[in-house]
């Protein structure tokens, strides 16, 4: 399921009590049920941003097939996608800095497709190739069965290796950050940019997985937090692009088996490509969680 930009003022309480009132139309309103905290001032330490996309289109393709995002339930036999830190950057509302607790999950406009640019206050756009995102939850238990109304949390750091919310010139804004619920196949969509790589670790994504869109709201109902990555070819085909030239040297100094998180192995975790610089890129990855 893709959902576009939303806004809405009123608080998490209000529009539960509102959708308790109409019952009928109950899930529906839950799809766009946000909740309305003021964006927390934070201070950290990184690079900055742009506010349109400057790199230099590429006639390099990855050439792995994609077979897209599955619109059907899945069955069969999956891996349950190994459990991974959240890092010192989750904006979840499990850790802080010196501006107080970091928290989007209760912000007015989380609950979006596209996630380049912030949201509820702050206008900055995240710059970069365009990357679209789209996973497939399963019940690793039961035969890949597709999870309908799970929900994801997802975010990662811009083309310069720093975070929204975090890193000291982007520490106003709140971009690439968003929830998405799975809609009955358990296929959720992100619209993006590609992730840089910074000093240390191979480039990621990380996300968090929850039982439903309102238990997103709040960090303690998570049933899964994890990581995916992509493969080397394309990370080196976007890193030749302008904009990325620091993930070059970056990338060049780390590798999967060196990297903390993907060091055991990324075969659940690797995600299939397909697209170029020039049109995007599409990750597809099956997500298989205990349910």
């Amino acid at each position: 399921m893709t959902m576009e930009h939303d806004h809405h003022e009123h608080s998490l309480a209000q529009d539960l009590a509102a959708m308790m009132r109409m019952a009928s139309n109950r899930r529906q309103s839950l799809r766009w049920l946000l909740a309305g905290a003021a964006v927390l001032p934070v201070l950290g330490c990184g690079g900055g941003s742009s506010s349109s996309d400057t790199s230099t289109a590429s006639t390099t393709t990855t050439t792995t097939p994609s077979t897209g995002t599955s619109t059907t339930p899945a069955t069969g036999t999956c891996g349950l996608i190994p459990e991974e830190t959240g890092g010192p950057y989750p904006g979840d509302g499990t850790n802080s800095n010196s501006g107080g607790i970091v928290n989007v999950l209760t912000q007015s406009g989380v609950v979006r497709s596209d996630i380049r640019s912030s949201f509820n206050g702050p206008t900055g756009v995240a710059a970069g190739i365009l990357l679209t995102i789209k996973l497939q939850i399963v019940n690793a238990n039961n035969s890949c069965a597709s999870l309908g109304g799970y929900t994801v949390y997802l975010w990662h750091c811009d083309r310069d290796g720093n975070y929204s919310l975090y890193s000291s010139s982007i520490s106003a804004q709140n971009y690439l950050r968003g929830v998405q619920e799975a809609d009955s196949s358990g296929n959720i969509s992100f619209t993006t940019i590609f992730p840089g790589c910074y000093s240390g670790r191979m480039p990621h994504v990380h996300f968090e997985v929850y039982p439903t869109l309102a238990k997103a709201s709040n960090a303690g109902n998570r049933i899964k937090t994890s990581q995916f990555t992509f493969p080397l070819a394309t990370c080196s085909e976007v890193y030749a692009t302008s904009g990325y030239s620091a993930s070059v040297r970056n990338l060049a100094q780390i590798s999967f088996a060196s990297d903390n998180v993907f060091s055991d192995g990324t075969s659940l975790q690797m995600g299939t490509m397909s697209g170029s610089v020039t049109d995007g890129y599409v990750l597809t990855l099956q997500v298989g969680v205990s349910a």
